[in-house]
This record gives structure tokens, C-alpha cells and sequence, in this order.
């Protein structure tokens, strides 16, 4: 199956501006050797009947943002997991900024990380008669509890960051239901990072003994995000050549996306494991800032003894990476998640057709390009 995913115009001025060569070439032992997608068998976020739509969303700019279209008065509902969360930080800002400038009603909760807590913002939400709601979930598995609360009010729902199984999204497909999911395939953030590794010029071998040796910072387990950078990561390794007895786990644990946590972790593994540790794979940046504060705490110096790689490319690990601190990230596309939510929600309260499932992509980010993305988040 050919995956469908959203390029959003952000993507594409990365991906045409010549310096960024992660987008597409490999123009040096640092920068990655190819950004192609996962394989079809393995980066489909659902099966061929529910294929992810394509949708444009648009790149920000210094003037005349882009607003919703559609949504003037309409009374809009978004619940975030947490607001202390680097990224949904990003995220939320942006959905909020959208759809305001667009005319709608918006009312944003915090869950405190509670799915009890954010069940109930929903029902209060339900009970004010919102006509759409845009919900981050606590946890991806309350996916189903929520979709039938929204249904039996006749509310429809846009699911983002945090995806419901392929089970649940057939569900709306199959039964009608006015729900969708608005994200990005976590697969392709983990070959990412694993091809982001296996293009240096010693693939990721930082002592030379022919060894690659790892600690991997996960961050909640239950969130399919996390499974999947984890998995994948390490395949995109196996597939450039390290397999077998080549390439050894020395340490893995969960970090629930807190970069205190990451750094506490990291300082363990590093204790436990001393000078083996070739390379630092982080779930996310909150958690590989964490990481490199016990890695230079511990006397290690990145990109020289020790490799670090995150996902997100928040402004703080973008600046690392530009100053030779960080290996690489993959840029999360907050910009084009928050747009493509806004412009579901819009559709769906003026009863348009709405898929189950929409992808917008990742991109790569080593030194090469690291600054650019920067100076595109202001």
C-alpha cells in the first residue's frame, strides 16, 4: 500500500532550500543518507481501506498567517493531555492562534496528565453544546469512551498527537462516526533517527570497536508514538548494517517525556555503562536535553565520544545540534498537525466529508539544516 501523508508548505521549503540535505541528499558523512519513508509494509498507520488522506496545510510566514476557514462563531472544545509538554505547548499555541484568527469560539483545558480529569472537560464541554472538539488524549486507549461520549451528544471529534489503535479508526469508518485523527506516523520519526545515526562516517561506532552500543529514553510506553520510535529507530540501524551481535541494547527505560527524568536516566545509564555507550536515543527533545546535560555532566562530549538524538526539534535542540551539542532530531511538524486539525474540525461542522486517519510528515534535521529550521520557528 502507497501511504498518503499531508507535505505541508513548511516541508517544502525545507525540502527545496539547497542546504538542507537531509531532506533528500546526503551531501556529507554527517548528514543522513536517505530521508525516504519507511516501506510501505511498515509505515501504513492503518490498513488499505483506511489509508491516511492527503490534505495542504500551509507554512507560517512574517505576515498574514493563515486562519480557519469556516469556523467563524462556531464553538470549539480542545483538550490537551498537559500543558507543561514542550511540544504541545508548540502545538496548542498554534491550534488556538488558527483557529481565533478565523472567527471561532475556542476554549482550551489542561488534563494535568488525568484521564479522569479530562473525561470530565469533555462532558463539560458535551454539556455546553460545543459544535466540535479537538481532544489530545491522556491516554490513547480512552480513545473508544470518548469517541461514544461525543457520538451519543452528536459532536463530532478530532483526535491529535496521541492515536487511537487501527481498530478504533476502522470503527468511524465503518460505523459513520464523525471522529478523525490528525497526526504523524511515529515510524517515520524513528527511522529518523536511526538513519540520522548510520550516516555519520562510523555509523554511530563512537569508540571504533565495531560494536554499536545504545541507551535508549522512552517516553510513555502506552502512547504508540513512543512503541514506535523505539522500534523503528533501531530497525533503521539493523537495515544500514548493524545486526546481529553487531549492535547491543545497555540500557532502556521510560522517561514520560520529562527532561528531568531523561537526564536522571541518562545518568544512570551512563554510570552503569561508562565509556561503551555509543549513542543516546531520546523519544522526544524535552527528554535528549535532559540527556545532554548528564552526558556533559558525566565528561562526555557529543558527536565526539558519544552521539544524542531526539525528536521534535524544539528551539533548544535546534540550537544545540547547530552548535555541534546534539547529533540530530526530526522536526515534529507542529504547524502543519495544528492546521490540519483546525481545517477537520472546520469541515466537519459544515458537513463535509472527513476521512478517518491524516499523516503529515516528518523531516530530518542534522547540522545541515538545523538553523533554517530554527529561523522558520522565529
Amino acid at each position: 500500500m502507497k501511504m498518503r501523508r499531508i507535505l505541508s508548505a513548511l516541508l517544502c521549503s525545507v525540502l527545496i532550500a539547497g542546504s538542507m540535505a537531509a531532506c533528500n541528499t546526503n551531501s556529507g558523512s554527517s548528514a543522513p543518507a536517505s530521508s525516504a519513508p519507511p516501506a510501505s509494509t511498515d509505515s501504513s498507520p492503518t490498513s488499505e481501506s483506511e489509508a491516511p488522506s492527503e490534505v495542504p496545510s500551509e507554512a507560517p510566514t512574517d505576515s498574514a498567517l493563515p486562519a480557519a476557514q469556516g469556523v467563524e462563531a462556531k464553538s470549539i472544545g480542545v483538550c490537551i493531555y498537559k500543558f507543561d509538554d514542550n511540544f504541545m505547548t508548540l502545538y496548542r499555541n498554534e491550534l488556538e492562534r488558527y483557529l481565533k484568527d478565523g472567527g471561532a469560539n475556542v476554549q482550551v483545558m489542561d488534563g494535568k496528565n488525568d484521564q479522569a480529569e479530562q473525561t470530565n472537560q469533555i462532558n463539560n464541554f458535551i454539556t455546553q453544546g460545543v459544535d466540535v472538539l479537538i481532544v489530545n488524549l491522556v491516554q490513547a486507549s480512552a480513545a473508544p469512551q470518548i469517541t461514544d461520549l461525543c457520538s451519543t451528544a452528536g459532536i463530532p471529534v478530532v483526535f491529535i498527537n496521541r492515536e487511537p489503535d487501527a481498530e478504533e479508526e476502522a470503527r468511524w469508518k465503518d460505523e459513520g462516526i464523525n471522529a478523525t485523527y490528525v497526526g504523524a506516523d511515529a515510524r517515520q520519526s524513528g527511522t529518523y533517527q536511526g538513519e540520522i545515526i548510520s550516516s555519520l562516517g562510523n555509523k554511530g561506532d563512537a569508540d571504533g570497536d565495531g560494536t554499536l552500543r545504545y541507551v535508549m529514553i522512552m517516553g510513555d510506553p502506552e502512547n504508540v508514538d513512543a512503541q514506535y520510535r523505539t522500534e523503528f529507530s533501531i530497525k533503521a540501524l539493523a537495515d544500514n548494517g548493524w545486526t546481529g551481535d553487531k549492535i547491543e541494547k545497555l540500557f532502556e527505560q521510560r522517561g514520560d517525556w520529562d527532561q528531568i527524568k531523561g537526564q536522571e536516566l541518562t545518568a544512570n545509564a551512563l554510570a552503569a555503562n561508562g565509556e561503551k555507550v555509543d549513542v543516546v536515543f531520546c523519544n522526544n527533545d524535552a527528554m535528549a536535553m535532559g540527556a545532554l546535560q548528564a552526558i556533559e555532566a558525566a565528561g562526555r562530549k557529543v558527536n565526539e565520544d558519544i552521539y544524542l538524538v531526539g525528536v521534535d526539534a524544539l528551539a533548544e535542540a535546534l540550537e544545540a545540534i547547530g552548535s555541534g551539542r546534539m547529533t540530530g532530531t526530526v522536526f515534529n511538524d507542529h504547524f502543519g498537525q495544528a492546521r490540519t486539525a483546525g481545517d477537520k474540525a472546520a469541515d466537519f461542522v459544515n458537513s463535509k466529508d472527513v476521512d478517518n486517519v491524516y499523516m503529515v510528515d516528518y523531516v530530518k534535521v542534522t547540522p545541515d539544516n538545523a538553523n533554517d529550521i530554527l529561523a522558520m520557528l522565529g
